[in-house]
């Protein structure tokens, strides 16, 4: 009792104090804004600081979401959310809700061995590797980000007929990265509006799978969630953003509208029989539990749900004051520092290399993509790319990069992209890194061609 006006009495007394103006912000927003019970409301940080109790709820804390869902519908959707609620579980960062992902559509006979998925590709290198375990052994089908300019550039955006795959019904689910890593490009408006007409009119049962985790790198950035909200569970991480890959913080979102819901009701009577058992230890009606709530149980092997299931109270805490730092942020101050940060980095990056960087109001900019090929016929012509083809071997690049500047950067192979395209991170290093970097993957590649005028002269 009285929890909260000691609260407030501490907060006057300590005014001055660092983090003072965000706590008494975010009670605020959620008393004055929210109608929110605030003995209830300071009880909930109070436990979730001292982290002295299992979660509770355990799919997340009920002030936790409120928060988070609302800095979603901010930064995902626009401030423009569909109509009706999402749903938030609260998992150990992106990796674990995508894992958590993966295992409960298998064991609720969402997705079985075999069935057909396709993969947005160039995408981050689990998502690739995760459907060939021998656990899954998923049909993967991929589509890839080829467009191109008239002038030979890349666009990192995916062709709108190559998503007519999309329209077989046996295509069971998409698993897109947006903004996609590494390209880090948003969706195009028609590719999203191609996507939505494509299972509003011919795979309405298609599962959208959408990791976002860059989304704030984009202005007026909207998710599949936004556009097609009963379809799409989506991912998304405090990590990037908030520079705190450390406090592995993120969410799924699932609208409580949902086609998963749907589907496992439909299925065989024997296959209902099994979740029922599955399932039974949590409930005396096991088949009117939720996907999303079956997913907080498939994460402890459900058995262990009772006490070890959720995101621990003080990452929750976390995660809580990064999503209402951004909600009060009305002037998008530390985002639109962020977006220079990281567009200042990548604009050094590509000027010293010499070579052209394409104005792209979808570009996130948290990575870049250097195709090693485009600019080897740019500067050089078709036949100096058919030498390095023959002479060298893609990663050559990057262990020179290494071994000359001691910095590392990864080949875009293994990501599914162009085998001599090269992957650098502008979130880690300092501006005049970026400049070593850039000099440095022009050195190499006019070194190259120096040897391949030698050749031809010999």
């Amino acid at each position: 009792k009285r929890i909260a006006s000691r609260f407030v009495q501490f907060l006057k007394k300590h005014a001055q104090s660092p983090g003072a103006t965000l706590l008494k912000g975010t009670y605020e927003y959620l008393v004055t804004e929210k109608g929110v019970d605030e003995n209830e409301l300071v009880y909930e940080w109070a436990e979730g600081v001292i982290g002295d109790q299992y979660p509770v709820p355990d799919r997340i804390l009920k002030y936790t979401e409120m928060l988070v869902r609302d800095y979603l519908d901010q930064e995902l959707c626009d401030n423009q959310p569909p109509e009706g609620i999402f749903d938030l579980f609260a998992t150990e960062g992106g990796t674990a809700a995508m894992c958590y992902i993966f295992d409960s559509l298998q064991q609720n006979f969402l997705l079985n061995k075999g069935d057909k998925i396709v993969l947005f590709a160039p995408v981050f290198t689990p998502y690739i590797e995760i459907p060939e375990q021998a656990r899954y052994l998923f049909n993967v089908i991929e589509i890839k980000a080829l467009k191109m300019t008239k002038d030979g550039y890349h666009t990192w955006q995916y062709q709108e007929k190559d998503l007519d795959v999309l329209k077989d019904p046996s295509v069971k689910a998409a698993f897109i990265t947006n903004p996609s890593n590494p390209p880090s490009y948003g969706l195009t408006k028609a590719l999203m509006n191609r996507i939505v007409e494509i299972v509003r009119n011919d795979n309405p049962n298609l599962m959208i799978i959408t990791d976002d985790v860059y989304a704030t790198f984009i202005p007026h950035f909207r998710s599949m969630m936004a556009e097609l909200p009963k379809n799409t569970l989506c991912v998304y991480s405090f990590s990037k953003y908030f520079g705190a890959t450390g406090w592995r913080l993120a969410v799924i979102a699932l609208h409580q509208d949902n086609i998963y819901d749907r589907m496992i009701r439909e299925l065989p009577r024997d296959k209902q029989e099994l979740l029922k058992k599955r399932y039974s230890s949590l409930s005396l009606h096991p088949e009117d539990i939720r996907f999303i709530d079956r997913m907080v149980a498939d994460s402890r092997q459900v058995a262990l749900n009772h006490t070890a299931a959720g995101l621990s109270l003080p990452q929750q805490t976390q995660m809580s004051l990064f999503a209402s730092f951004a909600l009060l942020d009305a002037e998008n101050t530390y985002k639109k520092r962020m977006q220079d940060m990281i567009h200042e980095r990548l604009h050094t990056l590509w000027e010293s290399t010499g070579f052209t960087l394409l104005d792209d109001p979808l570009r996130a900019g948290y990575y870049s993509e250097i195709d090693m090929l485009v600019w080897a016929k740019k500067f050089y012509g078709d036949d100096f790319v058919e030498y390095l083809k023959k002479n060298y071997e893609p990663l050559d690049v990057v262990f020179r990069l290494a071994q000359e500047t001691s910095l590392v950067l990864l080949n875009g192979g293994g990501f599914d992209a162009p085998e001599w395209s090269i992957r650098a991170s502008l979130a880690n290093l300092k501006r005049e890194d970026y400049v070593r970097i850039g000099e440095g993957i022009a050195s190499i590649l006019h070194s190259y061609a120096q040897r391949w005028k030698e050749s031809l002269d010999k």
